[in-house]
């Protein structure tokens, strides 16, 4: 009987995958040259659907399969996904070109250390992340990394959102829906400052 409004982290994920998605074919990269890195962490909910949101909508994009690469991850952090993309590049020294997806920004920012350590240009990764506070990190560095973007959550509709929601239904007895799942924004360099302005952050 509890409403909900928040994120639906599979769908946030989706976002993260189509935006690399759309961002290798802008750079004319062949799918079957180019490897998808998933920094994972499993053993929460939130963080395996976020990557198998990422996952299965570069897959129905027609990536193929084959090319789709985990990288668990013990600790959801830089370090974390720095070592277990390091793992993965030794299994894989075949590939030239990387697509990243993680289950938040410091796990996309890991896995891009890790390739610049091994001397991949920034031509050749794509990363994305999700959270887009973060990210401010690499968007600010004054030449641009192989951290393409983010999915920014929106905290500020969850608030907004809730509060007209229940104002409603106290005052009008509108009764919300059982879940209403908000959309992140897909975020870069060049617009990453106006969002986050709008944002409050």
């Amino acid at each position: 009987d509890v409403r909900y409004l928040g994120i639906s982290a599979r769908n946030i994920g989706k976002q993260a995958g189509k935006m690399l998605n759309d961002e290798m074919k802008k750079r004319g990269w062949k799918p079957e040259e180019t490897g998808l890195c998933a920094v994972t962490f499993d053993e929460l909910d939130t963080c395996r659907e976020r990557t198998e949101g990422a996952i299965e909508a570069i897959l129905a994009a027609g990536f193929p399969k084959d090319r789709v690469f985990k990288a668990p991850q013990k600790t959801t952090d830089i370090p974390g996904a720095f070592d277990a993309a390091n793992v993965l590049l030794t299994q894989h020294p075949e590939i030239e070109r990387w697509l990243i997806c993680s289950v938040n920004d410091t796990g996309v920012m890991g896995a891009v250390r890790a390739m610049e350590g091994r001397s991949f240009a920034v031509e050749n990764m794509i990363g994305v992340g999700i959270g887009g506070v973060d990210s401010k990190v690499e968007f600010g560095k004054e030449k641009p990394t192989g951290f393409f973007g983010s999915i920014m959550l929106t905290p500020r509709r969850h608030g907004y959102d809730t509060a007209e929601m229940l104002y409603k239904w106290i005052k009008d007895g509108v009764e919300p829906p059982p879940a209403t799942y908000t959309t992140g924004i897909e975020t870069t360099r060049e617009n990453y400052l106006s969002y986050m302005k709008e944002q409050g952050l």
